[in-house]
């Protein structure tokens, strides 16, 4: 249990080192506006650290050989940077680094507190497989819309800088109206802006598809208690495959015998299938489990 709250610690201390860095470059941005200097790390704009600026400028830079309106050249690098770090572990980017994520996650342990078993359960599954695929919608408009127009226009809509430059006059209400309802959104449903709307979380999510290091489940060790399934944040059935290829998956370890798994080896990551010379003796350890909770046998 210690083990495993230490990687939970892990986790949480990157989640918070980039929200605080985020808010350290929207602070310095403020005091430049008010003729002030900026403190420790200078004055970028909040689009030069976004990875999304460099995908929705890719067309105009291959094309015209220039960026976007506001997009500079750190956003392209950035972007390569995170999808070879996608390719290699899948979305890491999302469940560890995005300071958006991280503010819709922290709101909701709020509801979480609030709502108990019921949070993050309230839309029918069907309707929530259905809306997940929306996020790619977003995306095509994003893209199209960018490349004929040259300018940035999901900045309008966008709640990621409403957020964290909500005190400058380039946020405009309809992203202001989409933050709020993201965030009231974040009490019911667990990262409803990540899930259903994103379209970098919809570029990354491709990945998962054929990312080098994959997420698996040791059938043969599984106790199927489900615990996975309840820890994922993007509500995928996880104890029902070998091999978790679902475009949510946000790489978050939380599903991992790492975190909430009770089996060791039974759902990791991994490049390879694992080959224990103990695997027998694996089996009757899971099959024990399973014994003492399902009450002992017949």
């Amino acid at each position: 249990m210690a083990k495993k709250q230490k990687k939970n610690l892990i986790r949480l201390a990157v989640q918070i080192f980039f929200l605080a860095l985020i808010i350290l470059i929207s602070f310095n941005h403020f005091r430049n506006e008010q003729g002030l200097a900026p403190l420790l790390i200078g004055n970028p704009s909040l689009h030069a650290v976004c990875p999304f600026g460099g995908v929705v400028t890719i067309y105009t830079y291959f094309s015209e050989g220039a960026f976007v309106q506001n997009i500079q050249q750190s956003s392209v690098t950035l972007m390569w940077l995170v999808l070879g770090l996608t390719l290699l572990f899948g979305p890491v980017f999302c469940g560890w680094i995005c300071p958006f994520g991280t503010v819709e996650e922290f709101v909701g342990k709020i509801g979480r507190n609030i709502f108990k078993k019921r949070y993050n359960n309230f839309i029918p599954f069907k309707l929530d497989k259905l809306l997940k695929y929306l996020r790619y919608v977003v995306l095509l408009l994003v893209v199209i819309l960018t490349a004929t127009s040259g300018k940035l226009l999901f900045s309008n809509i966008d709640p990621y800088f409403a957020l964290f430059n909500i005190w400058s006059s380039e946020v405009t209400r309809l992203s202001l109206l989409v933050l709020g309802l993201v965030l009231i959104g974040s009490l019911f449903v667990e990262r409803p802006w990540c899930k259903y709307l994103c379209p970098f979380g919809a570029l990354l999510g491709i990945f998962n598809l054929f990312r080098i290091v994959k997420l698996k489940r040791n059938e043969k060790t599984c106790i199927n208690c489900k615990a996975c399934d309840r820890a994922c944040p993007m509500n995928i059935n996880i104890s029902t495959s070998k091999v978790v290829s679902n475009h949510q998956c946000i790489s978050c370890l939380l599903c991992t015998d790492e975190m909430a798994c009770p089996v060791s080896n039974s759902l990791n990551f991994s490049v390879l299938e694992r080959k224990d010379s103990k695997e027998d003796s694996k089996e009757d350890s899971g099959a024990k489990i399973k014994e003492s909770i399902s009450g002992g046998g017949k």
